[in-house]
């Protein structure tokens, strides 16, 4: 496994009237983040959030390249991202749901204290299959064809590289002490990754090794 500090290169926030930032996603123009009661569109320049949608936003955010996904409470919720309308509820896999991603045409939901991450169908929420973790599992993210999940135990936090057949732990990036990750996200091509600072109210940008 390859393992080195990560290398934090601006944070953003914290942000006013938010319990938190929780789940991340990027689609291709601005990061989204979940703050319990709403979902906001950020530019990812300056962080500015530029608009909002009012949704119970607890846990983890997805993008499939035309709707948002998001954990609220026990459901999976697809979300009409221009006008905030939800367009159909899926039951999440289990208890402490997490990070969320798209990929493959699937959803991948980190389940915290279960330490797995769940690969489950869009559609009808049945599970596909299940990778295990030795660590509790925060954001999940696929970016350039690579599974990423955020890991938050005590006052260490990490990204973890790992690959989506075994589980095995690849490549880990450790945050300094007592800087956790909730959400986690990137975009195809670009050489960072955006990690929601759950209780800090702070999203904060990290170098993305590259190939």
């Amino acid at each position: 496994m390859k393992r080195a500090n990560a290398e934090i290169t601006v944070e953003y926030g914290p942000y006013a009237d938010v319990d938190g930032v929780h789940g991340v996603t990027c689609d291709g123009e601005h990061v989204w983040f979940a703050s319990g009661t709403r979902l906001n569109a950020c530019d990812p320049a300056n962080g500015k959030v530029l608009r909002t949608l009012d949704i119970a936003a607890h846990a983890g955010t997805a993008f499939d390249g035309h709707h948002l996904f998001q954990i609220a409470e026990d459901g999976i919720r697809k979300i009409d991202p221009q006008s905030g309308r939800v367009l159909a509820t899926i039951p999440a896999p289990g208890d402490s749901n997490s990070g969320l991603a798209w990929a493959e045409g699937t959803l991948w939901v980190g389940q915290y204290r279960g330490r797995k991450i769940h690969q489950i169908d869009p559609a009808t929420g049945a599970i596909l299959r299940t990778i295990e973790s030795d660590r509790f599992v925060t954001g999940v993210t696929w970016v350039d064809d690579e599974c990423w999940h955020g890991t938050w135990e005590n006052d260490e936090s990490s990204l973890r590289r790992i690959d989506p057949a075994t589980g095995e732990v690849l490549e880990q990036l450790d945050m300094p002490p007592g800087t956790g990750v909730s959400g986690l996200a990137a975009d195809d091509g670009q050489p960072w990754f955006y990690c929601g600072g759950g209780g800090s109210g702070k999203l904060r940008v990290v170098k993305r090794p590259r190939a």
